[in-house]
């Protein structure tokens, strides 16, 4: 049963199916609709998001700039904890969806609004990321999924409600996408349509923001990246925010055909789905910080991190960025990052990101012990021998114990 709604924030792109859905809030809930549209780095001009909801009768638009947040506060500690969701997926979509929810709850509270809404299907994992963050932000928010309510089940019914509604529809938008895509500026997704099935390699009209190893140049090229407590501040010896490292990163990804991806993955709802996504920028990080970590970090403290990752990377990909296990594992992850402070070199060739040196003034890397030298009294060779046999013991007494019958 529906809620007496006053006001609703919507998660609003400009594009078709929010345009749709302003409109069809105001039909259906008799509401007033603030609309909130993120830059995210997504590479597309917001303003004609402000112009068509200006037209669609809003009088409270608001229309921000979140990429140095973005990166700072949600992809950066992501980073520290080289997640990789399925071990691959390095989590574009998944991390930009709590940054909105939580803008729109503010904004909701700052306007008086009881409600918010978004555009996600049923079928996705969005309705749950955005839903998860929204309750647990503001526990008695409202909220508003219109892709489980209404019935405009299809792109046809979507035109025809907005022709009969007087919402502009651009000429692109009156076919048949060939795939749906997802960006912001860790990454861009590419779904459905042409995508579906997964024996059929995906075109080269899908990659938009890398262009092909093939394609790449035939020379290298050599990059530096410095970190201070894990995260990335400078590039080739010069110092900027997280959002410009990031952008330049995915310059230098794009140029060498670095980051492309083509998987199926397992939906949080239950499904296996098939998505192509391009980070350039973000392969780069990832390699360039598990070499800074392979010289900064403890043996056990680096394998006890890397046993949590998958639990991490499941938390941010099924939603639960603002859960209480996400925080206690990020405060585990950031403490291991007091020491991963120094500088890697790259290099960038045909698809790979490739780590040729690592430096670090906290680095625990010996050359008197690992030298092949004299190590002038550095480490013990003999000390191995009563190492090897006290770690053989319950393998020498389970073989005995096997000799004489004896079980596992």
């Amino acid at each position: 049963m529906r809620k007496d709604v006053k006001k609703v924030v919507l998660a609003y792109s400009g594009g078709l199916d929010t345009s749709v859905i302003l409109r069809w809030l105001k039909v259906n809930y008799d509401c007033e609709v603030v609309t909130f549209t993120a830059d995210l780095g997504q590479g597309e001009e917001l303003e004609p998001a402000r112009k068509k909801a200006e037209m669609a009768g809003v009088k409270e638009i608001f229309i921000e700039d979140l990429r140095e947040t973005f990166t700072k506060d949600f992809v950066f500690p992501m980073f520290r904890a080289n997640a990789l969701y399925e071990g691959q997926y390095l989590l574009g979509t998944s991390i930009a969806r709590p940054l909105i929810a939580q803008r729109q709850i503010e904004i909701a509270e700052m306007t008086g609004a009881d409600a918010v809404a978004h555009g996600a299907t049923g079928k996705g994992n969005d309705q749950v990321r955005f839903e998860l963050a929204y309750y647990a932000l503001k526990p008695d928010i409202t909220v508003i999924a219109p892709w489980r309510e209404w019935e405009l089940t299809s792109r046809t019914k979507l035109i025809e409600f907005a022709e009969q509604n007087q919402i502009p529809i651009a000429k692109d938008k009156r076919g048949e996408a060939p795939f749906s895509v997802d960006a912001n500026l860790l990454h861009s997704s590419s779904e459905g349509k042409l995508l579906e099935d997964p024996a059929e390699a995906p075109d080269e009209i899908v990659y938009q923001r890398t262009i092909s190893p093939e394609s790449a140049p035939d020379k290298p090229t050599f990059i530096s990246i410095d970190f201070e407590k894990g995260d990335a501040v400078a590039l080739n010896g010069v110092r900027l925010s997280p959002a410009t490292i990031l952008t330049q990163l995915n310059t230098l990804g794009r140029d060498n055909g670095i980051g492309r991806l083509d998987l199926v993955e397992n939906r949080y709802v239950g499904m296996k789905s098939r998505g192509v996504y391009e980070t350039p920028g973000g392969t780069i990080l990832l390699a360039a910080h598990r070499g800074i970590e392979s010289i900064t970090l403890d043996r056990e403290a680096a394998h006890l991190k890397d046993s949590l990752m998958p639990r991490y990377a499941e938390l941010i990909y099924n939603g639960f960025w603002f859960s209480p296990e996400r925080h206690m594992l990020q405060a585990l992850i950031d403490a291991s990052q007091n020491s991963v402070t120094g500088s890697v070199k790259l290099k960038l060739y045909k698809g790979n990101a490739t780590v040729i040196g690592r430096e670090s003034p906290n680095s625990l890397y010996d050359m008197r012990v690992v030298t092949f030298e004299d190590d002038q009294g550095a480490y013990n060779q003999q000390d191995a021998q009563g190492f090897i046999k006290l770690n053989a013991l319950r393998l020498r007494l389970g073989a005995a114990a096997g000799r004489r019958g004896g079980a596992l």
